[in-house]
């Protein structure tokens, strides 16, 4: 017999019976024990394409995002608070450049849109880009060197492409001028101020001080290391200008080109790291349809002086047609809510114009490795999925859809879209920034903002980096958008419970996503 209601609006009767006091919802899913509820889109804020940094640069946008919670206060319906974003390896086109990367610092100032309110415009989140700290080494004769953006040379240690490991470092990338190379996503900010950003060519984890100083890189697991010719080969195929190109284009083992360390985040205690590779290693893939089975590492940094890797686990990433074609959403960024449960960010490659494409998935979902697999030190380790296809010995965490963000019904109450009409108010491609900070509602405690940031690939027609002056064609502006959610702790006896969703012909859904 076919359940009576469709599977979110069964889940949301489910969340108004449990919390009869709680707001109309969008959605609401239940994963162990948790309960998460979108009530709405509260707001929209943008920073100019063509906006400049104190180095007199062109601003990167998001790549990555970190909420300085300790900053986040209320006054009326007014929050205020400061944001620190990591932008990637600078404008390329024809090839990468020596841009030096940075950590830029953002104060926010957020009035929430009222609920249910349409025709509103898109200021409800005030932008001020008030400091930009450039990243560095200090060298052993003294003086200093910029990390940079360029791509590593092919070949590894043997052609100057990598800086062999020592005691202290892991093997670390480098370009073609002796420059640690870094192409940044995500970041955090650990308890004694020091800075982790997560990089894609390693894939890597860096470590900086306040000030911008490398302090040192964080151990990898091998199995996302990437080989060419049987060596570790960082490059992603994307040179400087004069520069040669790897061959073969792609690893045969590790990280595929650009699918690095994308997601990066911090338990809410502090003691967890969570990174996340964007899609599936080399050897786990046959297609680009079966690029779904990721990867998601664990470190203890309880001890700041010790930091240990302690977890490995399987991440299937949806899919979706385009087309004639199944293809894999990629992801784009993790938000850890716990040290066992995360958000994360999957999306399509559409809609880099503005408006060009129609973006076929662009979502924030939650995962779950509370039963998972950890594959650290298992004989499957290596290769997870062989042809693309999980090894059954295998469990992957468990993974359900929650937040939609090309709900057109709800971007249409800001007069944006997601289509292909040629106009500004279309959402860009690249969505790589999550934060969630309290709504300090104390009649609703549960309740947070998470804000989601574009990442515009420093596209505008008024741009300057490395010294140059440069016109992308097209100028997007960074955004961000802000919804208002509740992440709760679900609170009924297990047999009341357990009635309430036999009663809804959802019990076989619970037994998956609940532990009773």
């Amino acid at each position: 017999m076919n359940a009576p209601f469709p599977r979110l609006t069964r889940l949301a009767l489910v969340g108004a019976l449990m919390f009869p006091g709680s707001q109309a919802a969008l959605a609401q899913t239940v994963i162990n024990g948790s309960t998460f509820t979108l009530q709405e889109l509260v707001g929209v804020g943008r920073l100019p394409a063509n906006l400049r940094d104190e180095h007199g640069e062109t601003f990167g946008s998001i790549s990555g995002l970190f909420a300085d919670a300790s900053s986040w206060t209320r006054t009326g319906n007014t929050y205020t608070g400061t944001f620190y974003t990591s932008p990637d390896r600078g404008y390329n086109v024809a090839g990468t450049i020596d841009y030096t990367p940075r950590i830029n610092q953002i104060a926010v100032q957020f009035t929430p849109a009222a609920s249910g309110a349409s025709g509103l415009a898109q200021n409800q989140i005030q932008l001020s880009l008030t400091k930009s700290t450039l990243l560095y080494e200090t060298l052993s004769g003294g003086g200093t060197l910029p990390l940079s953006g360029l791509d590593p040379v092919p070949g590894g240690v043997a052609t100057g492409g990598a800086r062999a490991a020592t005691l202290n470092l892991p093997e670390l990338p480098q370009g073609y001028n002796g420059k640690l190379s870094l192409d940044a996503e995500g970041i955090v900010i650990l308890s004694d101020g020091s800075r982790l950003i997560s990089d894609e060519y390693g894939p890597s984890i860096y470590r900086f001080s306040a000030t911008g100083e490398f302090m040192g890189a964080l151990p990898v697991a091998s199995s996302v290391r990437p080989l060419r010719n049987g060596v570790t080969d960082y490059s992603s195929n994307n040179p400087a200008s004069g520069q040669p190109a790897p061959s073969p284009a792609n690893p045969s083992y590790g990280r595929a080109n650009n699918q690095g360390f994308e997601g990066l985040s911090l338990s809410p205690d502090g003691n967890t790291l969570f990174v996340a590779l964007q899609s599936a290693a080399r050897q786990d893939l046959a297609n680009a349809a079966t690029r779904n089975n990721t990867r998601l590492f664990t470190y203890d940094v309880s001890d700041l002086d010790n930091i240990a890797l302690t977890g490995e686990y399987a991440v299937q990433l949806p899919k979706f047609q385009q087309g004639s074609s199944t293809l894999v959403a990629a992801q784009s960024e993790i938000l850890a809510v716990s040290d066992t449960q995360l958000l994360i960010l999957p999306r399509d490659s559409n809609g880099l114009l503005v408006g060009t494409q129609e973006s076929k998935l662009r979502r924030v979902d939650v995962i779950d490795i509370s039963d998972a697999t950890n594959l650290l030190g298992e004989s499957f380790e290596s290769t997870i999925a062989p042809g693309g296809a999980l090894n059954p010995a295998i469990t992957p965490a468990l993974y359900t859809p929650f937040l939609d963000i090309n709900d057109n019904a709800e971007l249409a109450r800001f007069g944006l879209i997601n289509g292909v009409n040629p106009d500004f108010d279309n959402l860009s491609e690249k969505w790589e920034g999550l934060a969630l900070l309290p709504a300090l509602d104390p009649e609703h405690p549960d309740d947070y903002f998470l804000f989601i940031a574009n990442d515009n690939d420093f596209a505008t027609t008024d741009g300057f980096q490395v010294g140059s002056a440069y016109n992308d064609g097209k100028d997007i502006d960074t955004m961000f958008l802000a919804y208002r959610v509740t992440i709760a702790a679900a609170v009924p006896e297990p047999e009341t419970y357990a009635m309430l969703l036999a009663g809804l012909g959802l019990i076989g859904l619970a037994a998956r996503r609940r532990k009773v």
